[in-house]
This record gives C-alpha cells, sequence and structure tokens, in this order.
C-alpha cells in the first residue's frame, strides 16, 4: 500500500505551479460577473445582490437575516441603484477612470495576497481525499525561509501554516485555509498580528473551466501599538453567478 500511495504522490511543483495559473485565469474572470452575497455577523445577516454598473459593482440589499425586505425597504434599494446609475452616467470620463482604478487598486490587493501563497509556503504532499465530490491533493504548507513579503498585508503570511485542497484533475484550489502559528510584526512596529489569526476560501465551478469564491471567512486578533487589541471578522457567501448583464435564473 505504501508503495502505491508513493506513486500516487504528484510533483508538487507542477501542482503549485499549474494551479497558480487556473486560479489567475479564474481572477481574471470574476469581474465578468454578477452574484448574490451573504454577509454573516453577529448582528445577523445581511444578503446583496451584486451587479455590475459601468466598471464597477453595486451592492443592493435583498433580504435581511433570510427574510426578503419591506415593501418600503425594497423601494428604499431601489431609489439607491437608481441615484448610483444616474451618477455613474453621469459622471466624464476621468471621473469614472479613477473609480475604476480604485476598484482594481482593492482587487490588486486581494489577488497579492492570494497569490503570494505560492511563494510564502513550502509545501508538503499528504495524501488524497474527496472534498466536495472532488478528488483532491492534500499540501500542507510551512512558511519558506528567506521569503520577502511585497507589502505590509504580505507580512501575515510569514507566521502562517497553511493548507492546500487542489482537485487533482482540473488543478483549482477547491479549499485553502491559513492560520497564523507565531506573532507577526506590520509594518515593523505598528502592530502585531497574534495566532488565532486565519482565513479559509472555498471555491466552486461556476462555468466550464472557471471557479469562484463559495465561501469565505477571516477572522484576525492584532495588537496595534501593543495596547489596543483590533478584532476583525468576515464571513462571507457567494452564490447564483452569472455573466454581467443577464439575468439570473430564478
Amino acid at each position: 500500500m505504501a508503495g502505491q500511495a508513493a506513486e500516487r504522490a504528484p510533483d508538487v511543483s507542477t501542482v503549485i505551479a499549474r494551479s497558480v495559473g487556473v486560479t489567475d485565469a479564474d481572477w481574471n474572470a470574476a469581474p465578468r460577473y454578477d452574484f448574490i452575497e451573504t454577509d454573516r455577523s453577529p448582528h445577523g445577516t445581511i444578503t446583496y445582490d451584486v451587479t455590475t454598473i459601468r466598471g464597477t459593482p453595486y451592492s443592493r440589499i435583498v433580504m435581511e437575516n433570510g427574510k426578503p425586505l419591506s415593501a418600503e425597504g425594497a423601494r428604499r434599494e431601489e431609489q439607491k441603484l437608481e441615484t448610483t446609475v444616474a451618477e455613474r452616467s453621469a459622471e466624464s470620463p476621468g471621473q469614472a477612470a479613477r473609480r475604476i482604478a480604485k476598484y482594481q487598486r482593492g482587487r490588486d490587493r486581494d489577488h497579492l495576497m492570494m497569490s503570494q501563497i505560492a511563494r510564502a509556503f513550502d509545501f508538503q504532499f499528504v495524501g488524497q481525499q474527496t472534498l466536495e465530490d472532488h478528488q483532491v491533493w492534500v499540501l500542507k504548507a510551512t512558511p519558506r525561509a528567506g521569503y520577502q513579503p511585497p507589502n505590509m498585508e504580505t507580512e501575515a503570511l510569514t507566521g502562517m501554516n497553511g493548507t492546500l485542497w487542489i482537485d487533482s484533475g482540473t488543478y483549482q484550489w477547491v479549499k485553502v485555509e491559513a492560520h497564523v502559528i507565531r506573532p507577526v510584526s506590520i509594518g515593523g512596529f505598528l502592530a502585531h498580528v497574534q495566532p488565532g489569526t486565519f482565513f479559509e476560501l472555498d471555491k466552486a465551478p461556476v462555468a466550464p473551466g472557471i471557479w469562484l469564491a463559495r465561501h469565505f471567512v477571516m477572522r484576525s486578533k492584532a495588537d496595534v501599538l501593543w495596547v489596543f487589541r483590533n478584532r476583525q471578522a468576515e464571513d462571507e457567501s457567494f452564490s447564483d453567478y452569472h455573466l454581467a448583464g443577464v439575468s439570473a435564473k430564478k
């Protein structure tokens, strides 16, 4: 059995390289899709219909705590949407370009964090399993000696362990987890990211060859100036992906 398991073990460097390639393709495709987003917090849930309006997303609240908005609430959201459409339609080319550039900077920041996973860690193949009906390779990640983070946000990766579940047929990242295992200095002295910080991303196919986020969870703990404890949490689910401008089937 041990020999058979060894024969099934993939070349880790090849798996990582190919998975980064398909992940980049997914990232490039993401702006072409509208979707439903549900955000969870201790105060309840809010569900948004996220649509692209003149180059950037707009989030319209459609449900609160799993229930449709009241007639008055729905009218308010519709008025906000109409105002946004009018404002963006009236923008000068320069104003539109600045709005789109701001959106792109946020995308680039998030993409950098995900893309650095391949650079920040050494990977070890630990086995195969079935996850959400997908046959996956499981790779454990440990901090890579000598890794130089390109910005403050990615410094957190230097104190993390992680796990990747990679679809063995498509090289897609089915699931990614990372946990802070030791305090990490952010910006030299302004803050420390503490153990207990973690994030988890689950992806699923939305079109042939395209996988996008299905669920994202992030919890962070940081000591700012070593005095103020800052805790942040995100829990976001995504569904009903469809090409922007094409109505989703209900």
